[in-house]
């Protein structure tokens, strides 16, 4: 009797990342205790500044810190890659590679030229790299919000005063927002109810019990775009969207998303099941899958085009689509883990009223106009 064929294990590969001092360590062990109950294989992929730093290599013992720079991120990749290839390979259903930082934590620590110039001699775009992971985590240095509390005495490799420490989670932030799945996990709680914070945010996103998403929308004043591509914290990204035939209680899109001719794919099924909760997949897809989908696109919807802007504000991760058939309004788009949570916009959003359930203005109706 033949030996049934071995099914490829759902992998799914995070970043847990932030300022010095934020609690990743002990948020490694929260994680695997949790999602291993879960059924989960759960694999880390430690640290690659801390290995290399105990190791001897640093930035101040290599030629140059771009030179240094680029060390850590090709062993970072290639580190990636090999936990990946092993996860296939086992036997458990899902399997959690959780990554102690991520490659763009790199972009914090140079000049945006040095990074580009790394990105250049490693073949590689900063949206394929940072859109490599299915999610990212950014836990807040306690340097911001529970200073009382920052130390260095715990990681030999860490030497920030709390001022250095949390201008560095300020980078980092920086460098992940764009990123279609970013969270922030701040101090306005204790460090027990931030790690049970994280949790359930990593659990939301997983779809634990059920992949819900919890979001809210805002028809707003069309936006300064000056001030938004400004501000640090705020990313750029071009989306194409095309609705494909689907069955009335579903509705299924396949996305283009990217910027600078560097794109990735992604399709998505969602069903509603209340006016701000949907089940919601999301499948990401090689090129020629996505073109091969368009082959199956409605065609009584339009492609809907949007310049979206990403932007972090207060922990918050707000979304802001501005339309070409608009000159005077867009929408804000903000994922909560909890329907309840407040809301805080910036000072120079003005919100018109909240749309959210208002079936103008989602996509799939916007693409009938």
């Amino acid at each position: 009797m033949k030996d049934q064929k071995r099914k490829t294990p759902e992998i799914t590969k995070i970043v847990i990342t932030g300022g010095p001092c934020a609690g990743k360590s002990t948020a490694m062990s929260w994680i695997q205790n949790a999602f291993m109950q879960m059924g989960y294989a759960v694999l880390f992929v430690p640290e690659t500044a801390t290995e290399l730093m105990t190791g001897g290599v640093t930035p101040w013992t290599c030629g140059t810190n771009m030179d240094y720079q680029k060390c850590q991120m090709q062993l970072q990749i290639e580190k990636e890659k090999i936990f990946c290839l092993a996860a296939a390979t086992m036997s458990a259903d899902r399997v959690l590679i959780v990554c102690d930082r991520g490659a763009l934590d790199n972009k914090a620590y140079m000049s945006d030229q040095d990074f580009e110039d790394i990105l250049s001699s490693l073949d590689m775009n900063e949206v394929e790299l940072r859109d490599n992971y299915d999610a990212v985590f950014h836990l807040v240095t306690a340097a911001k919000g529970a200073v009382e509390f920052y130390t260095t005495a715990n990681n030999s490799a860490r030497t920030e005063t709390v001022e250095e420490a949390a201008a560095m989670d300020d980078r980092l932030l920086s460098a992940w927002t764009g990123h279609p799945h970013l969270r922030v996990i701040d101090n306005c709680t204790d460090f027990e109810n931030k790690m049970r914070r994280l949790i359930a945010e990593i659990s939301s996103f997983l779809g634990e019990p059920e992949p819900l998403e919890i979001e809210r929308k805002y028809l707003i004043e069309y936006p300064d775009i000056t001030w938004l591509e400004g501000d640090p914290y705020c990313q750029r990204i071009e989306i194409i969207q095309t609705y494909l035939k689907s069955d009335d209680d579903e509705e299924v899109r396949v996305r283009q998303r990217g910027i600078g001719g560097n794109y990735i794919y992604f399709k998505t099924t969602k069903k509603t099941i209340s006016g701000i909760k949907r089940v919601e997949i999301e499948q990401r897809l090689s090129q020629k899958e996505y073109l091969s989908l368009l082959m199956d696109a409605d065609t009584t919807r339009r492609q809907i085009r949007k310049t979206r802007y990403c932007l972090t504000y207060l922990g918050q991760y707000f979304e802001i689509d501005v339309y070409p058939f608009w000159s005077d309004k867009a929408i804000a788009e903000i994922e909560l883990s909890d329907e309840n949570a407040t809301i805080t916009f910036p000072a120079q959003i003005k919100v018109i009223r909240e749309v959210t359930g208002d079936e103008d203005y989602k996509n799939a109706s916007l693409a009938k106009i």
